[in-house]
């Protein structure tokens, strides 16, 4: 399976959090899946930690790219199909971060990792956090 992670889904399974389910732990601990770091969520955390909403062990251009390889994720960029595939998505969702992260899981085929209830109204697979 190959799973994109959320942002607060990817912050959960890198540092020491219970708020992941078992379920979904279990998926992304599984070296048979490829666990998916969106460069969308490294956007988002570094604005987050930038204006002081968000706490890291690091600053996110250290401690990002020692997740991802101490983890040994994939990351994803953001292309120009992803981006253009927002526009046809219903506005159930008004974050454009978790929109992006919908369109690039339609555009790749991925399964989402996540626990936000709104990404359930899209046609897009889906691991419950």
């Amino acid at each position: 399976m190959r799973l994109l992670l959320d942002t607060h889904a990817w912050l959960w399974s890198v540092a020491p959090s219970d708020r992941l389910s078992g379920e979904a732990r279990s998926a992304i601990e599984n070296p048979l899946n490829e666990v998916i770091f969106s460069t969308a969520s490294a956007w988002e955390i570094s604005i987050k930690y930038g204006v002081g909403r968000l706490h890291l062990p690091a600053a996110p251009d250290s401690y990002i790219p020692s997740r991802i390889s101490m983890l040994r994720m994939t990351t994803l960029r953001v292309e120009l199909a992803h981006a253009c595939a927002v526009h046809s998505l219903p506005l159930h969702h008004r974050d454009p971060f978790d929109r992006l992260l919908i369109a690039q899981a339609i555009v790749e085929g991925l399964t989402i990792v996540t626990a936000d209830a709104h990404f359930s109204r899209y046609d897009v697979a889906l691991l419950k956090t």
